[in-house]
């Protein structure tokens, strides 16, 4: 039996440099951020909200019934805006917070589950989501970031480039992997991580867990079959079938 509740976070903001007004983006009607939420809620947390600092947002997650958490402008990343979320929800130090980009229209409470279900293991402290793949494209693909694990699931490295590197020809693994960007952390360990200041790795690849690992932080990286699409600009809805 578990001894922790599940908490669901949304970061969503408007100003986003490539997609301005991105989590209000139309989707066969519904707003995408609708699409998130609405999936999300179908899983186990126990509560879920938006946290937004832009009332356009809020108004419209009020409109579909959804709860809203009105956070700082100032935020520097999501996990920061989650940070503020939960300790307004007042979650308990081991409950487990998932942090869930409110551009996966496409997440579902499969994802959901298997985050939350890693935390039954007391030790674990942060989890995130990989999924193998080939793809040539991908592997140079600066965008896609690309993640070296330890045979306990334990993540020993995030990069924009391809790794692991192959030297002298060697041959190459038979699956590389792909980062999930959905994290879940113990509150505990959330509390902590908000605090601390950036560091020179994640300042080299702009890749905010790099501070958490530099820091002594374990993250648990879970394999999953998801490969929804993330939506960066208003190209990308074409991927969905839609169109902004």
């Amino acid at each position: 039996m578990r001894n922790f509740n599940v908490f669901g976070i949304i970061p969503a903001r408007y100003a986003s440099t490539r997609f301005p007004g991105k989590p209000l983006a139309l989707i066969n009607g519904k707003p995408m951020v609708q699409w998130v939420y609405e999936r999300v809620q179908s899983s186990e947390v126990k509560g879920l909200a938006v946290a937004t600092d832009d009332e356009r947002i809020a108004d419209c997650v009020r409109g579909f019934g959804g709860e809203v958490v009105m956070t700082s402008p100032d935020h520097a990343s999501g996990t920061d805006r989650c940070g503020e979320a939960a300790r307004l929800m007042q979650p308990e130090d081991n409950d487990v917070i998932i942090n869930i980009q409110g551009d996966e229209p496409l997440i579902s409470p499969k994802e959901i589950h298997l985050l939350a279900s890693a935390f039954e293991d007391p030790s674990v402290e942060i989890a995130t989501l990989v999924n193998p793949f080939n793809d040539e494209k991908l592997l140079h693909d600066p965008n896609v970031v690309k993640v070296v694990k330890a045979k306990n699931g334990k993540v020993l490295y995030f990069s924009r480039l391809p790794i692991p590197y192959l030297r002298d020809g060697a041959t190459p693994p038979k699956s590389y992997y792909r980062h999930i960007g959905i994290y879940a952390y113990r509150y505990k360990v959330l509390k902590e991580i908000v605090q601390l200041p950036t560091s020179e790795l994640e300042n080299s690849e702009k890749l905010e867990q790099l501070r958490w690992l530099e820091n002594g932080y374990t993250i648990c990286a879970l394999e999953c079959d998801y490969q929804g699409i993330g939506v960066d600009t208003p190209e990308d809805l074409a991927k969905l079938g839609v169109s902004s």
